[in-house]
């Protein structure tokens, strides 16, 4: 983006928030009433599921099955008293940008043209927790306590997980390429060089 895109950008921001600073300070408190509450909800999540048994209090007994158990609650927990409440905020503020006059919404340039944004693990890290937990599973430690795994077997896990990936993404890939090169040396016209 340019600083004169930039400098756009940021007097449409301007603009926008002298005009409707009722609503921007609506938005500015339900934001923090959002991220303060996805805390609470956090910390009573926590000491609840401890007090009912469902993880060990010591960190140093959690199974994987205590894992993974305890990351569904939480988003079960934070989407019903968070996430609800956020997506009806987020039709409101819709439908109030809707009953702005047309001409209005139309003037504001709040980003400008933004380039693509190239970082981030795109869900990788995610996945291999994914395949760990299958791995844990299969060799039948989900309910030995993560503390009790040895490195080696850590390690092993990773190195089984990455022949995983290698089958399961390498295999595809590679018939996919000799199809490709295949197909592109058919189209391309035959050379009489020798």
């Amino acid at each position: 983006m340019t600083w004169q895109a930039k400098d756009a950008a940021a007097a449409d921001w301007w603009t926008f928030m002298r005009r409707h600073s009722k609503a921007v300070a609506v938005f500015v408190v339900a934001c923090l009433l959002a991220f303060f509450g996805s805390v609470y909800v956090f910390v009573w999540f926590a000491g609840h599921a401890q007090s009912t048994g469902l993880v060990p209090r010591t960190l140093g007994h959690w199974s994987m099955a205590n894992v993974v158990n305890f990351i569904l609650h939480l988003i079960f927990w934070e989407l019903l008293f968070v996430g609800i409440p956020i997506v009806a905020a987020a039709v409101v503020g819709w439908l109030w940008w809707r009953r702005l006059p047309y001409e209005e919404r139309r003037g504001y340039r709040f980003f400008g043209k933004r380039a693509r944004n190239s970082g981030g693990s795109g869900g990788v890290s995610f996945l291999f927790f994914v395949a760990f937990c299958i791995k844990v599973y299969l060799d039948g430690n989900w309910n030995a306590p993560i503390a009790t795994f040895s490195l080696d077997y850590v390690v092993g896990s990773m190195v089984t997980i990455l022949e995983w990936a290698v089958i399961i993404f390498g295999i595809p890939a590679a018939i996919a390429l000799v199809w490709w090169v295949r197909h592109e040396m058919r189209k391309a016209p035959s050379s009489t060089a020798f």
